[in-house]
Parts: structure tokens; C-alpha cells; sequence
């Protein structure tokens, strides 16, 4: 059980990790990019943070609000 609970951590991490990038290369703050998907910004700060497990749909309009395809956003690596 402790394997998966680090395996969510690591993947959360990584994705949030990549939504930062995307984030900065795009040239927006969390609070732009929160008002542009219409969400709270800390809710991006909470994904960035790996604190929080968005939905498919929120990762799709991320995805899309960052110029990139979901599956770019999604190719995370796990160390």
C-alpha cells in the first residue's frame, strides 16, 4: 500500500512539475492561468505542488489554456 501512495506522490509531483513549465514558457502567473480555466489559484498552486489529483477534464482544459495536446502535458516520467 505504501508503494502506491509514493507512486501518486511521484506522479502527481512530475505533473505538476510540467504544468509549471508549460505555465512559465507560456509567460503566466498561476493566477492568469486560473481566471483564463476558471479556477481558484490555488488550486493551481495545489497541482503545481503535486498537493492535488485534477480531473481529465481539468487537465484537458489546462492542457489546452498552456497551447499543448494533453498527452504532451501528461508525459511525465517517474525516477
Amino acid at each position: 500500500m505504501k508503494t502506491k501512495i509514493r507512486l501518486k506522490k511521484r506522479i502527481l509531483k512530475n505533473l505538476g512539475c510540467r504544468v509549471r513549465m508549460f505555465r512559465i514558457e507560456k509567460g503566466l502567473s498561476q493566477e492568469a492561468l486560473a481566471f483564463q480555466i476558471g479556477v481558484d489559484r490555488t488550486y493551481i498552486g495545489a497541482i503545481e505542488q503535486g498537493a492535488r489529483s485534477p480531473s481529465i477534464y481539468c487537465l484537458f482544459i489546462l492542457a489546452n489554456a498552456l497551447d499543448t495536446s494533453l498527452s504532451n502535458l501528461l508525459d511525465i516520467t517517474i525516477d
